[in-house]
């Protein structure tokens, strides 16, 4: 476990992260959702991240109050991606130490952080699975 202490982002976070852009609607976010399996897509618009989309907010979409008329389903998955995604997310550097990424992780219950670098640009993407990946590997000594 020890050297599971001194782990760091940059070592086992996705590199290749594919992001969304706010007027992507919620019916193609949904097929990419199914066909990737992510948990989540950064939003970006012109080169920087401003937001972040989840299956959660698909599911947001749908959560009705008595008062409240129930809308088609097609007139819902129409919604845009900046209508529904966070717009404050957060995010750590590649040089966070993972056991600062788990304790994000555990603290807000989020499946996965954005890792943006100095510029503020995006260069990967940390999921629970990567932590765990780390935890497994640095316990075998």
């Amino acid at each position: 476990m020890y050297r599971f202490l001194e782990q760091t982002t940059d070592g086992y976070m996705t590199r290749n992260v594919k992001t969304v852009v706010r007027d992507l609607n919620m019916l193609e976010l949904s097929e990419m959702f199914e066909r990737d399996d992510f948990n989540g897509y950064p939003v970006e618009e012109d080169g920087q991240v401003v937001g972040i989309v989840t299956k959660f907010d698909i599911l947001k979409c749908f959560a009705f109050t008595p008062s409240q008329m129930v809308p088609r389903y097609l007139d819902l998955m129409n919604r845009k991606v900046g209508d529904v995604m966070t717009p404050e997310f957060i995010y750590v550097r590649p040089d966070t130490r993972l056991t600062r990424v788990l304790q994000l992780m555990v603290e807000h219950r989020i499946r996965s952080i954005i890792v943006l670098d100095g510029a503020q640009k995006l260069v990967g993407i940390i999921a629970r699975e990567d932590v765990i990946t780390a935890l497994k590997a640095t316990s075998r000594d």
